[in-house]
């Protein structure tokens, strides 16, 4: 076994491309994003393990080869992609850890940690671990914010994420937001239930992945619904419902009122039910409750 850097990266949204451009046009532009980060990938001493449809896997020696990669890949797509009126963006995960080679390929918890971090990571973000946070030197530790404690199934303890921030721009924005800045009240927990099934986010689980396929916790089956769809985190007291689908979440409270988030992000309250994908005019019932309960009300219980 030997150490290396593991990278994921996904491009995002490709089924609006087909549908926007055709299947012809569409594949070529995935292809070009595609050799675009793989001309990275070789330029910062890594290899390109291979290629699944509108995703790249590849190994670096050092983990400062790969944050280099990461952020010239994020660089290269805006810069090269960013026509026709639909930009192209990619979502990057990091990991650092013992890896198995054996048929040109690898494997190991190693890689499937960094596949989980790239599944719970946004359009046009790159994420990481704590152990490529703390392999990398100091001048790079300071553009990573650790920004959740998440939980994988598979992963017996709970891992710290950390965003990557390559443009001076967003380390303005997300330093006001790294969790070593403020620490969130842990007065309440969410609970979610989807058929008869039920999971909590709170201090000790601050994350829950919702989608149509492993490893997410939540799994709704509908074509409709992508394969890392939505997650809910707890962030600073507050439970926020990520969206980073291609059809959108909706969000029906318990006022009544109803949202639909695209690529967007909202603050979860009180109670309601949440529907990947579709409205809730359609009488469908594939909707997942969500209840915010405080440490006093025991009217609620998994």
């Amino acid at each position: 076994m030997e150490k290396l850097a593991i990278l994921f990266a996904d491009i995002c949204g490709s089924t609006a491309l087909y549908e926007k451009f055709g299947d012809d046009e569409a594949r070529r532009k995935i292809s070009c994003c595609i050799s675009l980060m793989n001309s990275e990938v070789f330029s910062n001493q890594g290899r390109l393990v291979k290629t699944i449809g509108d995703e790249i896997m590849a190994s670096f020696p050092s983990v400062e080869a790969a944050f280099v990669a990461a952020c010239a890949m994020q660089v290269a797509v805006e810069n090269g992609m960013q026509q026709d009126g639909m930009p192209i963006h990619v979502r990057i995960g990091i990991n650092y850890g013992e890896v198995i080679n054996e048929s040109n390929d690898i494997f190991g918890n190693a890689v499937n940690i960094a596949a989980r971090v790239t599944a719970i990571t946004r359009a046009g973000q790159i994420m990481a671990t704590r152990e490529v946070f703390n392999a990398l030197p100091a001048k790079f530790q300071g553009k990573m914010r650790q920004i959740l404690r998440a939980e994988f199934k598979g992963v017996q303890e709970r891992l710290d994420i950390y965003r990557v921030i390559c443009r001076q721009e967003d380390m303005q924005i997300t330093r006001s937001g790294s969790l070593s800045d403020r620490k969130p009240p842990d007065s309440n927990e969410m609970l979610l239930r989807y058929r008869g099934n039920s999971v909590k986010i709170n201090r000790e689980r601050r994350s829950v992945t919702l989608g149509r396929e492993e490893p997410c916790d939540v799994t709704v089956q509908s074509d409709l619904v992508s394969r890392l769809h939505s997650f809910i985190e707890l962030r600073f007291g507050k439970f926020m419902l990520v969206d980073q689908s291609t059809n959108g979440t909706y969000v029906r409270f318990g006022d009544g009122s109803v949202q639909h988030i695209t690529g967007e992000e909202i603050i979860l309250h009180g109670s309601g039910s949440i529907s990947l994908g579709q409205s809730f005019t359609g009488g469908h019932g594939e909707h997942i409750e969500f209840f915010l309960v405080s440490h006093e009300d025991t009217t609620v219980e998994a």
